[in-house]
């Protein structure tokens, strides 16, 4: 699911990841908006490659939906439980290869019309334009790619200064990065900005929709709120959807999701 040490951390969570996500409202309320976005430039039969898959959630969505889709992780314990999920869905089109997001050369002289990448996998290098690059190889003319990226911007953490957690209200803003941890494994997380995405990728593709994610909605590690105060996760729920695309607005959160089309 990532590089360098974060390979190992995810690693060591993929046999509960389904669990964990499963559990959480929250992340499944921040997947079915990345979803929808993504499949308004997809239809039955096109080819998706997906980055740093995981389990294989969003891929197996994706090929039961008529996509054939090749799932793509670095981290091995990812890709053991992807391979067992493939088992598992015969029916479906669905390729599974063990590659990190740093080593796409490795996919040859293959070309697919979508890429997609959900839940700030991109953020753990600090070689997001390599991957870019990558990407810009193995996307089709005409294809969209589609990417979920944590940026710097987020007022839930921000908002955590006033509690006296000044680390969390300030760590996206490091130059060098933030450490995360994952099943006790730290590894380094790096925040990028849309424009980044963009001045990278080159001025060859459009981009056909963007919004914040988790912006006024509490992001997932919030866990229990909407559960705690549904009537103000509604309202929320009613703001953020309402505002997430706005200028100002659609750059910051938890995450954002991009869709570019190549269109040179």
């Amino acid at each position: 699911m990532a590089h360098g040490t974060a390979t190992a951390a995810f690693s060591a969570q993929a046999g509960v990841f389904d669990a964990i996500d499963g559990a959480n409202p929250l992340i499944g309320w921040v997947r079915d908006r990345v979803r929808e976005q993504a499949l308004a430039t997809m239809k039955p039969g096109d080819t998706v490659l997906e980055l740093n898959a995981g389990t294989g959630i969003d891929s197996v969505y994706f090929a039961e939906k008529g996509m054939r889709v090749c799932a793509t992780d670095g981290a091995p314990g990812m890709v053991d439980q992807l391979r067992s999920k493939q088992v598992r869905v015969p029916h479906v089109d669905l390729e599974v290869t063990a590659c990190s997001f740093l080593e796409l050369e490795r996919l040859g002289d293959r070309r697919f019309q979508h890429v997609f990448s959900n839940f700030g996998g991109l953020n753990c290098t600090d070689r997001l334009d390599l991957v870019l690059m990558g990407l810009d190889r193995l996307l089709l003319l005409g294809g969209t790619c589609t990417l979920v990226i944590m940026p710097r911007f987020t007022p839930w953490e921000l908002l955590s200064a006033l509690t006296g957690n000044f680390s969390l209200a300030a760590r996206r803003w490091r130059t060098a990065g933030a450490e995360a941890k994952v099943e006790g494994v730290p590894f380094q997380c790096h925040y990028y900005a849309p424009r980044y995405v963009r001045r990278h990728l080159g001025p060859g593709y459009t981009v056909e929709a963007q919004r914040a994610l988790s912006f006024f909605v509490p992001p997932p590690y919030k866990e229990g709120f909407m559960d705690r105060w549904p009537i103000t996760f509604k309202l929320l729920e009613r703001i953020e959807d309402h505002l997430a695309s706005w200028p100002l607005i659609r750059g910051g959160g938890d995450h954002f999701v991009i869709t570019l089309r190549k269109l040179r």
